[in-house]
This record gives C-alpha cells, structure tokens and sequence, in this order.
C-alpha cells in the first residue's frame, strides 16, 4: 500500500554526511514513486564522508513542513564536533510539532537529543552512552533495538541502514506486514525465500 501524499521526502544534506545510511531508504521510496529532494545548509555543494559532491536542491530556509512528506535527517560528523548542524535539528522541531515524519540515524539522533526532542519519546542510537553524553533527559525511553517509530520519528544507529529504511516504508505506508518483512529479510540477511514474496506482491 502506497500513501504517498504527492509531497516530496526531503533529504538533508551537509559535509561530512554518512553515505551508507539512507541509501536503502532513498532509493526504494523513489522507486515507489516518492519524489527525493535534498536540503543543505544552503544551495552551495556539500561533500558526504565518501566524498561525493552533492548539490542541494534547496535551502534549509527554504523548507516548509507543509510542503514534505517526511524529513531525513542522516549522521554526520559535524553533529558531533561543531553546532553547525543544530539549524537542522530545529527544523526537525518543527516537523514534529506539525505532525510531519522525521527520520533521523547515528549521529542526528544526538542531534535531535540536544535539541530535547528524544526527552518524550521512544528512541535509539548507536548506544545509550553516546546519547547520554548529550545531557540529554531521555534515556528512560532509549530502546535497544535496530530501529525505533514513535508516532511520528524514526531513529535509528549508524549500522542499521536497512532496519532505518524498513520503519520509513512502514511510517509512509510503501509496505506493510509480510511484503515488509519480506523487504526486509531480502535486503538484510540475503533471504532467497523473500525475493518470492516481492515478486508475487510486484514490489521488486
């Protein structure tokens, strides 16, 4: 089931971001007919911890909760060594204040901390400590899981690139029960049994 609303998925996009971790995420929503702009600091080219060098469609400025279907906040190392990126994590605050889906992963999960947003809601990270190093007032709601949904916000660590992608497809409504599994168990732990599963329901 697909509930696409037209709207985009917007992608944020800074130096330093964690390549490998929406990967699975982006290209199966695109794939489902989700249209995936990036966001960055500003229009100016932004370059990823691989090295690719990414231009942003728009500005942080620019970007309007009404106007996306759900924020993808991705690590990065800047999240952690400068307050460069708490401009992105405000913008998650307003997201979630509007009832539109953030997904953030590894390092904007600490982001999304600092900014008290994790305080009331279930979440994860890479490991409870690196979030308590933020100061933070959640860790009675940290969750040792792969990746967590609490209404609208996903989170999840940096290993976890597929189990992130599997609560976004679940959030928006692109899969849903053994479809989902399915998807999952494919792209996860190389299931042959779950390629048949995908190709009876069309959702290769």
């Amino acid at each position: 089931m697909n509930t696409t609303t037209g709207k985009p998925v917007h992608l944020a996009v800074y130096d330093t971001l964690a390549d490998w971790e929406t990967g699975h995420a982006t290209a199966q929503l695109a794939r489902t007919g989700h249209e995936i702009r990036t966001v960055g600091p500003s229009t100016a080219p932004v370059r990823s911890i691989g090295g690719l060098r990414v231009q942003p469609d728009l500005a942080l400025e620019d970007l309007r909760p009404e106007d996306s279907a759900l924020l993808i906040l991705p690590g990065a190392d800047l999240w952690d060594t400068t307050d460069d990126l708490a401009p992105f994590a405000r913008a998650a605050r307003t997201f979630l204040e509007a009832g539109v889906p953030v997904a953030a992963i590894c390092g904007a999960t600490a982001g999304l901390a600092r900014e008290g947003l994790l305080d009331d809601r279930d979440h994860t990270s890479a490991i409870s400590f690196y979030l308590a190093a933020t100061g933070y007032a959640g860790g009675g709601r940290y969750v040792e899981a792969d990746a967590v949904t609490d209404g609208p916000l996903v989170t999840a660590g940096p290993t976890e690139p597929v189990a992130f992608a599997r609560e976004i497809l679940r959030l928006l409504g692109v899969y849903e029960g053994e479809v989902l599994d399915a998807w999952y168990r494919l792209f996860h732990d190389s299931d042959p049994a779950a390629y048949g599963v995908l190709e009876k329901a069309g959702a290769l």
